[in-house]
């Protein structure tokens, strides 16, 4: 069912730009009572599952406000319960000229302000993530990293939370690319096949549950009938 769910997320999610797929990983779970015979009572469990950072690919747009990251890093955001990190670069203009994502999360500059652009003029995005407008500088694109992304916990689909403020965010060499957005790692091909060969090993466990119950019933009933 875990795996299930996992990989039904990740297809839902195919599309969804810059979007890291969950995976799983398998242990054996051992009951306490297996004492020196376990094989009798050992099942599989996913002991951790586990998000994949590997990059997706990169598409061009001919969006100007459209940035994408080659290589480790991520986009630094503000939400009301404090700042996130995401790949999705499909930013936009607020109202009042403030750049900010697709949920409306302002979008933070080196030193944690926000960038406020003229959405008559042209906007150009450099490699380092400098913003610019009519050759006048804006600011700089906040694109970090982290010593370890296991650090990191989701925070919807497109977002990710630190663990605590111990875990601190540090400078990032990733490459911004204007007018271009990273596209969701999750593999639909091969999450549409793994998850017909998981939905096929729960049939396959359900049919050997029911067999097992009719056999327990079967039983109890030739008892009875002896008995009788």
């Amino acid at each position: 069912m875990e795996s299930l769910d996992l990989l039904a997320n990740n297809v839902a999610n195919a599309s969804t730009g810059g979007y890291k797929a969950d995976r799983e990983f398998y242990n054996l779970y051992v009951a306490p009572e297996a004492g020196d015979n376990p094989t009798l009572t050992t099942m599989p469990v996913i002991d951790k599952p586990w998000t994949d950072f590997s990059q997706g690919v990169v598409q061009p747009t001919g969006n100007p406000l459209d940035v994408a990251l080659n290589g480790k890093g991520f986009f630094t955001v503000q939400s009301p319960r404090g700042a996130l990190y995401t790949r999705s670069g499909n930013f936009q203009l607020a109202g009042d000229g403030r750049l900010v994502t697709a949920d409306g999360y302002p979008v933070l500059g080196n030193g944690g302000t926000t960038l406020t652009l003229n959405g008559s003029r042209p906007v150009e995005i450099s490699s380092n993530g400098t913003v610019s407008q009519d050759g006048t500088v804006i600011g700089q694109l906040q694109v970090v990293d982290f010593t370890s992304v296991g650090s990191l916990s989701k925070q919807g689909n497109n977002y990710f939370r630190t663990a605590g403020p111990s875990v601190q965010p540090a400078p990032s060499g990733a490459q911004v690319q204007q007018g271009r957005l990273e596209a969701s790692n999750s593999g639909t091909a091969d999450a549409a096949v793994r998850l017909v060969s998981i939905m096929r090993q729960f049939e396959m466990l359900q049919k050997a549950m029911t067999l097992g119950s009719d056999m327990s019933k079967q039983a109890i009933e030739q008892v009875a009938r002896v008995g009788s």
